[in-house]
């Protein structure tokens, strides 16, 4: 007999997280490529912001670095240490905003947050490039903030942008006013 949990009134169907076994094992080689081969690694000759952020639960650290111009991302590089998952996610996302609008990159970075969470069909959406191999990592819970970090560190220096004030953390990593 096989028991199943009730659900809310309401409630959809589960998703169902599971990823076709050829189709894991291309994530699997985009995200190790991504780890050994990591694009736009090494810090800049210049940049017009950075930051860095940890998680302290695993130990992965990510630097990223901006250059920005206008409402456009120009350069972007990160340095950094951690899990595949930490490193991988930081090139892939430097992939995608390279030449990004600043609005598009939050788009982006939103988009990518749903997509760990869950969200159906993402994977499937060609907007997030490689990023959609990190799909499988919304059924590791504790793995989302590792895939995440990059990401977070971008919210960090472009989140209060919209509103019209500067972008994020300056170079030096201090605060804005």
């Amino acid at each position: 007999m096989q028991v199943s949990e009730p659900t809310k009134p309401g409630a959809g169907t589960a998703i169902d997280r599971s990823i076709p076994s050829a189709l894991s094992d291309l994530f699997q080689e985009v995200i190790l490529d991504h780890y050994r081969r990591p694009r736009n690694k090494g810090a800049p000759d210049e940049s017009t912001h950075s930051i860095v952020m940890n998680n302290p639960l695993c130990g992965d650290v990510i630097e990223l670095f901006l250059g920005v111009s206008g409402d456009r991302i120009e350069e972007v590089r990160f340095e950094g240490r951690g899990c595949s998952i930490s490193q991988a996610s930081a090139s892939m996302m430097t992939e995608r905003l390279k030449g990004a609008k600043l609005g598009d990159a939050r788009a982006l970075s939103a988009k990518f947050t749903r997509l760990l969470h869950g969200e159906a069909g993402l994977e499937r959406d060609e907007e997030l490039g490689d990023l959609r191999a990190l799909s499988g990592v919304s059924r590791f819970p504790v793995r989302i903030k590792c895939a995440l970090l990059g990401f977070n560190c971008l919210d960090e220096l472009i989140g209060d942008s919209a509103a019209g004030g500067d972008v994020g953390v300056d170079r030096r990593g201090g605060a804005r006013p």
